[in-house]
């Protein structure tokens, strides 16, 4: 079992807050011989829909001391994740989880601001002092 993130627990709250039933924590699925562990599985039920809103969280803390050798590792998750997400679970959204002072500083770059855009990246900004949700990005 891997180890759970810095923020984890913080993010777990933040999304409670916005009325996430966290459902997996964490998320495991297999896809062909390859186990996958994500860190949270979450649903919201949406009022104008029969079903509800299924995601999946990837959480990032990004406290080590090169921003992109943690984002190389951050992105190679979560394409891969996604990808065998589409096969085992195509309803559910995978996001990738950052802590706010990473998503106003690292991830203002243009060259991350580019990755971001071209691999799709969705991104869920989070205040881990606050425990709460700053910004949501599709």
């Amino acid at each position: 079992m891997s180890a759970k993130d810095t923020f984890h627990d913080s993010v777990k709250r933040a999304l409670q807050k916005e009325q996430w039933v966290i459902t997996a924590d964490p998320l495991k699925f297999k896809f062909g011989n390859v186990n996958f562990q994500v860190d949270l599985g979450a649903e919201r039920l949406v009022a104008a829909e029969r079903g509800g809103e299924k995601i999946a969280v990837e959480i990032k803390s990004f406290l080590n001391s090169s921003a992109i050798t943690d984002f190389y590792a951050a992105l190679g998750q979560f394409l891969s994740y996604r990808l065998a997400l589409a096969s085992v679970e195509p309803n559910r959204k995978l996001y990738l989880a950052v802590p706010v002072e990473v998503y106003r500083t690292f991830f203002q770059y243009e060259f991350t601001q580019t990755a971001v855009q071209q691999y799709q990246v969705l991104l869920i900004v989070y205040d881990p002092t606050n425990e709460v949700i700053v910004q949501w990005t599709n």
